[in-house]
Formats: structure tokens, sequence, C-alpha cells
């Protein structure tokens, strides 16, 4: 391609970007894909001979587009903003066009010098103490433009861990530095962004997590117990990462109270990160967010957050550089130059050798916006994230679970965790709105960010319309479920105690014939005593007993039947007799009866 095409399809593609841009509201938030989609369509192997741009553009429209999600869609709630803007992508047009690798001075005077002056820029338009300045008079500190947050938590660890390595070797000059190494506690709140974790790892040393109060907020004396108990276990506390708008709840640690603990162990390297709520302190009013910040010794932000410039640019500040580069410099013989001396090499504050002119990108920013367009767009996300607040305390079936100050709102649905886990996972699938989860004081919540650059109340009206939506048909289901669960349970409830009513009436009649309770044990006469045959007493045989309501009387036995016999009456013959009587004739009556038939009887 040479120029003449590129002017041609340097039009076509600024024309496909404003296209995209302008109707991205059209297309779904998030994919509707499957991990590997994408290799069942393009070919196995690279092509051998060139292909038409059309053929590229148009794969890019049938074949990545359906498997991107759209960050700057108005829908897009998720995580913090990526921050992005026709200006930002026109300085990085023109540094990839530029492309020099500015490691050194030497490499790209100008890629140097900017970072330098635009890093003041902004430090001072947050609010950042002169000594974090680097053309500030007498100031050793300085700013320098690192790819993430994740790049400044690490290469201030690094820096944190050789000062103490270097001070500890002083007191135990014999002493091997890998168990010095294994002496090194570092520290975050359970709210820190997990790269301080990951440092940690890098870094081989040990990392103390520790809990924040109901606010999430990391307080001075759970610092202090916590380097206290560790120094009597004999390890030596070097580092510690607080936060300014952490990731789960947009919280801030006090770090005011920190750096009170910190002034009893002046050995502890001080970070602040403020990757995404760093850029709100261009607003003064939100700087008292920022009170403390003098005691630091970094501090982190992200201007591909929320100030409109595109990733990757995350600023880094250190209040004194030398001990930052003292732990990176590696200066081989092929990189020195004539004003090693007396110019600035980024290379020596951070991880890579290789740099973009990534300044371009914060210097078109702030020229093209001024300080007050920042501080507008700044001040307008707020607004709308308030708005949403509102509408979320207006529903009683809802709850706000984070102190809203910033962008970010935590919400959850009253209930449990299972709920607002299915609640998010409906919507998310949905395509129309899409957020991600939070633990919040150990429960599950959704996080809702203002992230889009012109978000407005009709944006945040729209999300909250699909999340009322959802929310009410999972809990019409819910409600639907519980009162299927409450009749299964009576149903399971009544056949158990029919099936143990039938097993305890089977096992004692008593249960369900009452009348067995009334009449009580039959009880054997003592009127009549048994005949004797030669002088040997007969078996006693009862005079009457009562069932079921009914008296039976048994005549005694005789010896001679009416015509002298000398054989009993038969016992069929006298049951059936006894069964004509009445059940409900009078025990008074049947006793005299029975007398006189005995009384005949014997006769």
């Amino acid at each position: 391609m040479d120029c003449a095409e590129f002017r041609v399809r340097g039009r076509e593609m600024v024309e496909y970007i404003c296209k995209y841009l302008e109707t991205i509201e059209e297309r779904r938030v998030t994919p509707d894909i499957e991990p590997g989609y994408l290799r069942h369509l393009l070919p196995h192997e690279a092509p051998m001979n060139p292909e038409p741009w059309e053929n590229i553009m148009d794969d890019v429209e049938k074949k990545i587009m359906p498997g991107v999600t759209h960050w700057q869609h108005p829908h897009f709630h998720a995580y913090y903003p990526s921050g992005n803007s026709f200006v930002s992508i026109l300085a990085d047009m023109l540094s990839d066009a530029i492309g020099c690798i500015g490691f050194s001075w030497a490499a790209g005077p100008a890629c140097t010098e900017l970072e330098t002056i635009v890093l003041d820029w902004l430090g001072k338009a947050i609010g950042l103490p002169d000594e974090f300045l680097a053309l500030k008079k007498g100031s050793k500190g300085g700013g320098v433009i690192q790819g993430s947050a994740s790049d400044c938590i690490l290469v201030s660890m690094l820096a944190a861990r050789a000062q103490a390595i270097k001070q500890l070797k002083q007191q135990h000059p014999f002493v091997e530095e890998g168990h010095l190494l294994s002496k090194l506690m570092a520290y975050c709140s359970k709210e820190a962004h997990s790269c301080v974790e990951k440092a940690a790892m890098i870094s081989f040393v040990k990392l103390r997590i520790l809990e924040p109060d109901s606010k999430c907020s990391l307080r001075g004396d759970t610092v202090a117990k916590a380097m206290e108990e560790d120094e009597q276990q004999g390890l030596v506390p070097f580092f510690i990462s607080t936060t300014l708008g952490t990731t789960g709840s947009c919280a801030f640690d006090a770090i005011e109270e920190v750096a009170n603990v910190l002034k009893h162990h002046p050995g502890v390297w001080f970070h602040v990160d403020g990757a995404y709520a760093g850029s709100a302190f261009i607003c003064p009013e939100l700087r008292y967010l920022l009170k403390g910040i003098e005691y630091a010794a970094s501090f982190n932000t992200n201007p591909n957050k929320w100030l409109n410039t595109s990733f990757d640019c995350s600023c880094l500040w250190v209040r004194d550089r030398v001990r930052l580069t003292s732990a990176l410099v590696v200066d081989p013989l092929y990189l020195k130059h004539g004003y090693s001396e007396s110019a600035i090499d980024y290379r020596h504050w951070g991880i890579p050798l290789s740099r973009r002119f990534r300044s371009l990108k914060i210097w078109f920013v702030l020229r093209n916006y001024g300080i007050s367009g920042l501080q507008q767009y700044i001040r307008r996300h707020i607004m709308v994230a308030k708005h949403f607040e509102s509408l979320v305390l207006r529903d009683r079936r809802f709850e706000i679970c984070n102190d809203v100050k910033l962008g970010l709102v935590c919400f959850r649905l009253k209930g449990s965790d299972k709920l607002n886990e299915k609640l998010l996972s409906n919507i998310n699938a949905s395509g129309k709105v899409h957020m991600v989860p939070a633990n919040i004081n150990d429960k599950y919540t959704i996080r809702f960010c203002v992230n889009a650059e012109y978000a407005t109340d009709e944006d945040v009206e729209y999300a909250w319309d699909v999340i009322t939506d959802f929310a009410a048909e999972i809990i019409e289901k819910e409600q639907a479920d519980e009162l299927t669960e409450i009749r299964d349970r009576k149903k399971k409830e009544t056949l158990a105690q029919k099936r143990s009513f039938f097993v305890r009436m089977v096992s004692d009649p008593k249960i369900y014939n009452p009348a067995i309770n009334k009449a009580g044990t039959p009880r054997i006469s003592t009127e009549v005593m048994s005949p004797t045959v030669d002088g040997a007493p007969m078996i006693q045989t009862p005079t009457k007993f009562r069932h079921l309501d009914t008296t039976v009387g048994l005549p005694n036995s005789r010896r001679n039947s009416a015509t002298g016999g000398g054989s009993s009456p038969s016992p069929e013959n006298e049951l059936c007799i006894a069964a004509t009587r009445s059940p409900k004739r009078s025990p008074i009556l049947m006793r005299k009866r029975d007398k006189n038939e005995s009384k005949n009887g014997l006769n």
C-alpha cells in the first residue's frame, strides 16, 4: 500500500470508524458466540498471496465484529470505562506513523520530553504535591507512563523490595539476600485489585491481605495491628498498597490513617492506587478524597479509564525517582549516549525497554478538551450515576450496597445470592445491557458503572427498565416455585402423617377405636365361683364382658341339663343366645336376670 492508496483507505477507515460508533447502539452489547467460533471461520494457515483490501474489510464486519464486546456501547456498564475519543484515536494514529521506540532521550528526544511535561501537567491538574513533579524546582520526583495499573504496582513493589534488601544488608552484612527476602512482608486490603497479589508472586515476597471495615475501607488500626504482629514474628514490613476507588465498590481506603501508622515504620513504601478514581481529582470538589497523598511514596491513575484517552496509558508518579530507577537500571554500552547524565531515560522507570509515543495521547486530550471540558465530563458521569442510584432507591425490591461517590453504583435484589446471580445472568444473556458482579460484605452484588463518553439519563433509564423487567420475571417465577414447593411439602407432610397414623393404628387399636379405651380391659366376675369337680376347681368363665359397647352375658356352666344330661351346653348355642340380647339393656337388670337363671339352674 503506497501513499495514494493509503489516502483512499484511510478515508474509508475513518468513515468505517465513524459509522461504527454512530450506530453502535444497534448492536448487541456482548457477542452471542461460544469459545472457538473464529477458528471455524478463518483458514488454518496465512494466505500465500496478497488479498484485496475489500475482502479484508468484509471479513472484519462478518467475522470479527460478531465476536466483539462493545466497550463504547451506551449500555455497557461493566468494569470501569475504557476511555476513548476521536482526538485520542488521531494521536495514536500519529504515534503509530512516527513509530519511534523511546527507550532513551537519544532514541526519541520529543517522546521523552513530552512525557515529562504532560505528566507534570496532569499531576498538577489532579492536585498532587510538588514533590511528585519532575520539573518543579528542588523536586526529586517525577512521572512516567506505564502500560497499566498492574505495571505501576509491580515496579513500585520491586523498588520497595530493592530498598528493603539494601537496608537489611547493611544491618546483617553476612546474611544471604535470599534469607532476607524471605522476611519481607507486603500488605493490601481484601478489596485491593488482584494485581497486588500478582506483583507479590512475581517479586517472591509474602503478602498479607487485610480485612476492611463495613464500608470496604482499609483503616489505620488494622494496618498497625498487622505490622506489629508480623514484627513480633521476625518479619519485616516493607510495602503497602492502598486504594482510592476499589474495583468492587469504588471504596476509599483511609490513607491519612495509614500514613500516621507508617510514621512508626519509616522503611515501608507507601503506594496509593487510584486507577479509576484518580482522574476524578481533576475536579477540585472531589480532592478531599485525596487527603493524605502527601505522605505517599508513589501514586498511579489511568487516563485510559476516565479521561477519554485510549488504552494503554497508566500514569505513575514517585516522590523519589532514584529509589525507583536504582531497582531497574541495566545500562549496556549500546544504550548509552552523550546526555545520559543530564537527561531522563525512561527505560529505567519500568519493566520493558521499548516504549511507544504514548504522551501524544495525553497531550492531544488535555489540549482539545481543556481542564474545564474534562471536569464537565467527570461531573456528568457522576450525575448520571446518581440518577441511577435514585431509580434503585425508589424500588423497594432493591437495595444499594455502596456509598455512591463517583460513577459506580452497586445494587442487588433483596433476597438470596442465587436470585441475584440469576438476574445478572439473564440480563447479560439478553445482550441488552452488560454488567458484572462483585462480592461486597459477603453478598453477591451487581455493579453498574457509567462508562460511555456521552452517557445520558435516558441511557440509565433504559438500563433500569431492562433490569426491572427481568427482576419482575424472576420474582414471579420465584414466588411460583415457592408456592409449588410449599404445596409439595404439605403433601409430603400429610402423606407422612397418614402413613405414621396407619402404622400406629395397626399396632395399637385403641388409637382409632375410642370405645376400647372407654370399655377398659375385660374383668373376671367375682359374683359366681367356678364349680368344682371332685374338689378341684374348674376353669373360671367370666360372667360377662364388654366389647364395642355390647354387653354379652354367658350363662353359668351346668352339670345337668333340663333332661338331666351331664353334658354342657354347646358354646355355639350360648353365643347365639347372647347375640340376640340388646346391647343397650341395663347392666343391673341383666345381673338380676343372671341371678334368677342361676337359682333356677341350681334347683
